[in-house]
């Protein structure tokens, strides 16, 4: 007997692709500078930072949390970051201090959460934000800071060939959460507390660790966002990265996870950025204003958490009758 295929599943796991290629049709009919290798090249410098982002946002929300203040941690980094080589730091220090400072950011979000027994990550992560975008602005003064080495510089501006290096530290990134995330006990236990939290944490699991842990990878992954936006700009802005929170949101839900937890793929989540950053690019060769690509993001943000919840709703339905057929097999067996 032949397995009947679900259509619907396909349609989630393919779905965030088509989008990808029809928008890309549609961009290349309308504008001939869309389909071009130096806009192209160009595209994939702008994806790199939310791609790096939107991963840490993707492993917080495995376990059915949020981290708002993403963005800010990039700003504080790069800016921490700033002030320390205008004190004469040397420059492998210099990397120890933006990612370290991104890992010290998560793990003030992750005790936050877990130790102080708030609600919720929104309110955890809000305030943390603010705090982020505080400390970024006290410590330059308001003022960005430029004058950065080549060193430092490279991994955002440099290019092997004509292909970017952010991209390809990109890839590298991803493989590596997504072998971590396949392959561990951790990775694993990640997803489990997602999926149940309460079943993880009777089989064992330490969900506050791990809840814990997912806040620190993605302060390390938003450290790395900030050297990559660093060294595409050339210099440390306080008022840089307030945007990539939301995207990085819509990047993880257009991908296909879950706000529910224990669902979503590293592919999903590449995708989704690269979605989010070909609208954009798209609206720039089409002259539209901030104002108008605002609107059009949150458009798309609230389409992508409508398509979650329809997902959720079809997937607890199909649990219902799943359940339904499997008790009335079992009225009949017992019946006989």
């Amino acid at each position: 007997m032949k397995k009947k295929v679900d259509i619907s599943s396909i349609i989630d796991k393919l779905g965030p692709i088509i989008a990808v290629i029809l928008l890309s049709i549609i961009l290349t009919i309308i504008t001939d500078k869309f389909m071009t290798l130096p806009n192209w090249m160009n595209l994939l410098r702008q994806t790199s930072i939310n791609a790096i982002v939107s991963l840490g946002m993707f492993v917080v929300m495995l376990t059915a949390g949020i981290d708002l203040s993403l963005g800010a941690i990039c700003a504080f980094t790069s800016c921490l970051m700033g002030v320390a080589m205008q004190h004469g730091v040397p420059v492998p220090l210099l990397f120890v201090i933006i990612i370290g400072g991104g890992c010290l950011g998560g793990v003030l979000n992750g005790v936050l959460f877990t130790k102080l027994d708030l609600p919720h990550p929104f309110i955890s992560t809000l305030g943390s934000m603010m705090i982020f975008n505080g400390l970024a602005l006290i410590i330059t003064g308001a003022k960005p800071i430029s004058g950065f080495p080549k060193s430092i510089t490279w991994i955002g501006s440099a290019s092997i060939g004509k292909f970017p290096v952010c991209f390809i530290a990109v890839l590298i990134v991803y493989v590596i959460v997504g072998y971590f995330l396949a392959n561990t006990v951790t990775g694993k236990n990640i997803y489990a507390v997602g999926g149940n939290d309460e079943a993880a944490r009777l089989a064992g699991v330490n969900v506050k660790k791990i809840q814990c842990l997912t806040y620190i990878i993605a302060g390390a992954l938003c450290g790395l966002a900030a050297l990559i936006l660093t060294g595409r700009v050339g210099t440390a802005l306080p008022t840089a990265g307030s945007d990539y929170a939301m995207d990085g949101v819509a990047s993880c839900v257009i991908g296909g996870t879950s706000f529910s937890g224990g669902k979503g793929s590293v592919s999903g989540t590449l995708i989704g950025a690269l979605l989010i950053q070909i609208l954009r690019n798209g609206l720039n060769l089409l002259g539209q204003s901030s104002d108008v690509q605002s609107v059009v993001i949150g458009a798309v943000i609230i389409g992508a958490v409508y398509m979650d919840v329809v997902r959720n709703k079809r997937s607890a339905k199909a649990r219902r009758m799943a359940q339904a057929k499997a008790h009335a097999e079992s009225v009949a067996k017992n019946a006989q």
